[in-house]
């Protein structure tokens, strides 16, 4: 493992954050960054840092502090607000007590913050309160816990990391841990870092390069001594080609992220949906290959750490009949539903242990590993399941070192049990309330013009994934990064070409790759054309319905074989028009393509109703833009229209806005919360036109 530190970076932190917090958390702040940034030491929220200075107070005295990362931060990307002062001279006064609860511990914690807007405070705070050094660490690096998970892991510990370092036996998180390392540091003044068994490493000194050098070595040296010593690798009989592999996730994962939806008794939301992600990789696909991996699945996390993203255990599928759709359905919900079955058990045995008012927020398996294809992580967003798909890739690779050493020796199922039912920890994960649609995937036609930009925006605001489409070129891209750098991983970029059967297939494989299937499909794309039938070109008329009619028809035909094999139902919304109901004249190429695609998605609301697969229209009057987006079929319609009229661009749109009886200005907005109120599922409709014209009677749906 490589030393990163730089004095000219740490340099930087302190000017950057000096005259503000002080130097001391400064450096503090430079060290978790470069901890935080490297994966084998922690992951995503993991770890701990803290620095113990001085602050003055409003009377003008000096106070002991003890600034720790607060709980749920990431050191990868910690400010200073996520580290929270506390007055040291208080907290160490805890050591006295024989018992503290959680409940009285973060009290005692928010009342003796320096600042009462601060974040809670991290459960192992007391711990490092009671380690006498000014910089401590807290990280749990793999090399680390491929020794301490063995059963003869402190033998291999001693002889790894030498003199210096005291090893504690396993001890309950929080206070009961924090006491612990106390009572060993009393035995052993000297240590100048401490392993926690199946916990992870310790290290401290009084200056912020001391311990966070100590951290890099103690992980390098169990590094060394972690691949000297693999006497029996890992290996596969048969390696699964990595294109086979994927190939079989476009399948199965539709499948599975069905299979592990919820089900809520709502008849109109009858699903809480998950996030798929894959982990497919040359390792990870020679490790569930092995006869290791029904092992790796069965034992216990590495560290309590992970516990509350992972559960106890992962879900193994034994020979996955992949070849047979039906049959590997049942295997992958048979293994779903012994997996439900086990985990209520275990929950039922420990449930007098459970505090009150803290429920398993499921039985369903947080990952899958299935020979032939690699390992599924699900959560409620993209976001949380590449959280437990990277636990789960180190997860796997250190227990694939231990299995090459010796025998793992995890958590035992007592203390796993009362770190997953503990409220201090679920509350990392329950930050916010889920907005309407967390978990749901939308795919969106013709996403880079200025309606599909409008309905884009809407679905991502109300916590939706959506895969933005349209064809290659600049207007697509510069969108996706537009939407990215506002929603993340929620936003996928995709080339598609719906009048190309290859192409809207192979986007809908793109998004089930990355998210597992769709909820919502939404077409919008589509092309005008201006010339009366006794001009028309018949080649542009051809052009227009390829788009408009033989587009919705393949999108139509994709949406439904895709949500027969996820079989939780979905949506369909095609963005129609209001020249369906009123078509005007030298607009026939438009008016009646757009009213062939309305005409099939109003069969196709008859067709996929019985899998509940609702499928509606909205029918705006004109959008001529989105923002800085230009309407591409007005940038076409348009100098007709003005010409016609004797009209400038603002006097034509002034034009359309005063024909309607409210006198509204239609925007991309007004329709993408039409969208929105079929996507929510508001009212039980399907076969529904919805008019987004600010009244139009020539118009009205009849």
């Amino acid at each position: 493992m490589i030393n990163r530190w730089s004095d000219d970076k740490a340099a930087q932190f302190i000017e950057q954050y000096r005259k503000k917090y002080g130097e001391d958390l400064a450096v503090g702040l430079y060290v978790a960054s470069l901890i935080g940034a490297e994966t084998r030491l922690v992951l995503h929220g993991g770890g701990n840092s803290s620095v113990k200075t001085v602050r003055t107070n409003l009377l003008g005295e000096t106070v002991r502090t003890l600034f720790v990362k607060a709980s749920g931060y990431d050191m990868a990307s910690i400010e200073p607000d996520g580290y929270t002062g506390l007055e040291l001279d208080y907290v160490e006064k805890l050591r006295s007590l024989e018992k503290l609860s959680d409940e009285d511990m973060v009290n005692a914690f928010r009342t003796h913050c320096l600042d009462a807007r601060a974040a809670t405070p991290s459960i192992e705070t007391l711990v490092h309160v009671f380690v006498p050094g000014k910089f401590v660490d807290h990280t749990h690096p793999d090399s680390i816990l491929a020794l301490t998970n063995q059963a003869e892991g402190e033998k291999h510990l001693r002889a790894a990391l030498g003199e210096g370092v005291s090893i504690l036996p396993y001890a309950h998180p929080g206070f009961p841990l924090a006491r612990a390392v106390a009572a060993e540091l009393e035995r052993n003044p000297g240590a100048r870092a401490m392993v926690l068994m199946r916990h992870g490493l310790l290290t401290w000194g009084e200056t912020a390069r001391e311990s966070y050098d100590t951290t890099i070595a103690l992980a390098s040296r169990a590094e060394k001594y972690v691949e000297q010593h693999a006497r029996k690798p890992v290996i596969t009989e048969a390696a699964t080609p990595l294109p086979l592999a994927r190939q079989r996730l476009a399948a199965a994962a539709p499948v599975i992220r069905g299979l592990l939806a919820r089900p809520t008794g709502n008849p109109d939301h009858p699903w809480d949906r998950v996030i798929v992600r894959p982990l497919i990789n040359r390792k990870i696909l020679d490790l569930v290959d092995s006869g290791y991996a029904r092992e790796f699945a069965a034992t216990p996390p590495l560290t309590a750490d992970h516990l509350i993203r992972t559960k106890p255990s992962y879900l193994w599928i034994e020979n996955p009949p992949f070849e047979d759709p039906a049959a590997f359905g049942e295997k992958v919900a048979h293994g779903i539903r012994d997996y439900a079955a086990a985990y209520d058990a275990y929950v039922h045995r420990f449930s007098r242990n459970r505090p009150e008012g803290i429920e398993a927020a499921d039985s369903l398996p947080r990952v899958i590993l299935l020979p032939g294809l690699g390992a599924i992580a699900a959560e409620g967003s993209a976001a949380s399941a590449d959280i437990v798909r990277d636990i789960a890739e180190h997860t796997l690779e250190v227990k694939a070192q231990i299995a090459a050493m010796g025998e793992y020796r995890g958590m035992e199922e007592k203390d796993l049990f009362e770190m997953e039912f503990r409220a201090i920890q679920r509350r990392k994960l329950h930050a916010r309330p889920s907005p309407p649609l967390a978990g749901h995937v939308a795919l969106v036609t013709g996403a880079a013009g200025a309606i599909g930009a409008g309905i884009t925006q809407e679905l991502l605001e109300q916590g939706c994934h959506v895969a933005v489409t349209d064809l290659d070129g600049d207007p697509l891209h510069q969108f996706t990064e537009e939407m990215q750098s506002l929603y993340g991983p929620r936003v996928l970029g995709i080339a598609l070409d719906v009048t190309d059967s290859q192409s809207v297939a192979d986007a809908f494989g793109s998004v089930i790759s990355a998210w597992g299937g769709i909820d919502l499909v939404v077409q919008s794309a589509g092309i005008a054309h201006v010339a009366p039938i006794e001009d028309m070109d018949l080649e542009t008329f051809r052009r227009t319905e390829r788009i408009n009619i033989e587009g919705t028809l393949l999108i139509l035909a994709e949406s439904a074989r895709l949500f027969r094999r996820q079989n939780t139902g979905g949506d369909i919304v095609v963005v129609s028009t209001k020249n369906v109901f009123a078509p005007g004249a030298n607009f026939g190429a438009y008016s009646a393509t757009k009213a062939a695609g309305h005409q099939l998605a109003r069969i196709a609301s008859q067709e996929l109703a019985p899998m509940d697969v609702r499928v509606n229209m909205v029918a705006p009057d004109a959008v001529f833009s989105h923002g800085t987006r230009k309407s591409g079929l007005w940038m076409e319609v348009g100098p007709e229209r003005m010409n016609a009229r004797g009209l400038s661009a603002e006097g034509l749109e002034e034009y359309y806005r005063n024909r309607n009886l409210l006198k509204a200005k239609i925007t991309a907005r007004h329709v993408g919360r039409a969208v929105l109120f079929f996507a929510t599922r508001q009212t039980p409709t399907t076969g529904c036109t919805l008019p987004v014209d600010g009244g139009l009677p020539d118009a009205t749906p009849r």
